[in-house]
């Protein structure tokens, strides 16, 4: 996928907010802190379209972001942000199920794991819960850059000892914003979806 143009679009907290366009969608969901804007900003080779930040649970709406005038890049609030009260957590997570639920849109999500972590409860549960939906799912896993040559093996080992990756419409990729590694194959994934 070659990227011509990309800007932020519109924030989103419910339904009425969305783009109104009809372009299709690609939904970003992971655990705060993962490196969702670091893999749009790689993406889209921009440095800051996705404001990166330290302080994990930043993310509270839906930001859509436009790309090449084609589809839209959906970024999720982060989930499993142990500071957000109580009831902020459930508003975002009925917040993400409306949209995950209810857009026709949306061609596919890619949830982002730490590869230096095990899928945490809530990665398994978004996964379980887009698999219910059947929605395409293109598992990412972050931040390889930080794991040795050696580690490699024991990350896809954890990831498939986690969740069942063997459902037809779900693919795994490793990542790293650093390296770009396979930033190539995150497009064309991306181009296909939007495609079909």
């Amino acid at each position: 996928m070659i990227i011509k143009s990309s800007s932020y679009a519109v924030s989103a907290v419910k339904e009425s907010q969305y783009p109104k366009d009809n372009l299709p969608e690609i939904a970003l969901a992971g655990r705060s802190n993962v490196g969702k804007s670091s893999l749009i900003n790689t993406l889209l080779k921009r440095k800051n379209l996705a404001r990166t930040s330290s302080q994990p649970g930043k993310t509270q709406t839906l930001n859509f972001y436009l790309v090449n005038d084609e589809f839209y890049l959906v970024d999720v609030p982060g989930y499993g942000y142990a500071k957000v009260s109580q009831k902020r957590r459930q508003e975002f997570g009925e917040m993400i199920q409306d949209y995950l639920e209810t857009r026709p849109n949306l061609k596919g999500l890619i949830i982002l794991i730490d590869s230096r972590h095990q899928p945490t409860k809530d990665d398994i549960a978004m996964y379980e819960y887009a698999q219910y939906l059947n929605i395409p799912i293109l598992v990412v896993c972050t931040k390889m850059d930080k794991i040795k040559k050696s580690q490699i093996n024991k990350v896809m080992s954890g990831l498939k000892k986690h969740l069942d990756l063997s459902y037809d419409h779900v693919t795994v990729l490793t990542f790293s914003s650093v390296t770009k590694l396979h930033v190539a194959e995150l497009g064309d994934w991306i181009e296909d979806k939007i495609n079909q």
